[in-house]
């Protein structure tokens, strides 16, 4: 999701050319990271915005319309599009809201949560297969460094 506002400035005493670095490494890092566990995908048998969207349901729905348009960052018609085909797959559905029945509520099905949770998974193995190659050591590091990184976000 789109970040709305500025990011703060370093903290006093850290070099800047120190900061850059280690921010510059942990993007290179987390690009290479995403690009090899989307590898994993081919099971879920979805492209990247069915997804993206069906995570986002699945871990924050139900949500309107509207709300999911903003959180992919597409248009309305774009996004009812998208949900019409996971609609079609028997991933998601639509209900009006108990609570103003202007309001179309998108929700994951079992289907839809057991497809992420079977695409998560193997991206999960796939993280864990990589980092086996470490000592015990390392992998507390990184366990460490992806916990500080998660608080931030």
């Amino acid at each position: 999701m789109k970040q709305s506002g500025h990011l703060p400035s370093p903290p006093a005493g850290v070099p800047d050319d120190e900061l850059h670095r280690t921010a510059n490494a942990l993007h290179s890092a987390a690009l290479r990271l995403l690009r090899r566990v989307r590898e994993e995908d081919e099971g879920m048998d979805l492209d990247g915005p069915r997804a993206s969207l069906l995570s986002v349901v699945v871990f924050g729905g139900p949500l309107p319309m509207t709300r999911l348009a903003e959180i992919e960052q597409v248009s309305v018609p774009a996004i009812t599009k998208t949900v019409g085909r996971l609609e079609g797959e028997g991933l998601v559905s639509r209900e009006r809201s108990a609570r103003d029945r202007r309001l179309v509520l998108v929700s994951a099905t079992e289907a839809g949560r057991a497809r992420l949770e079977a695409g998560r998974a193997a991206r999960v193995r796939g993280v864990a297969a990589l980092l086996a190659g470490l000592s015990a050591d390392d992998r507390g590091l990184v366990g460490r460094a992806a916990e500080l990184v998660g608080e931030l976000l």
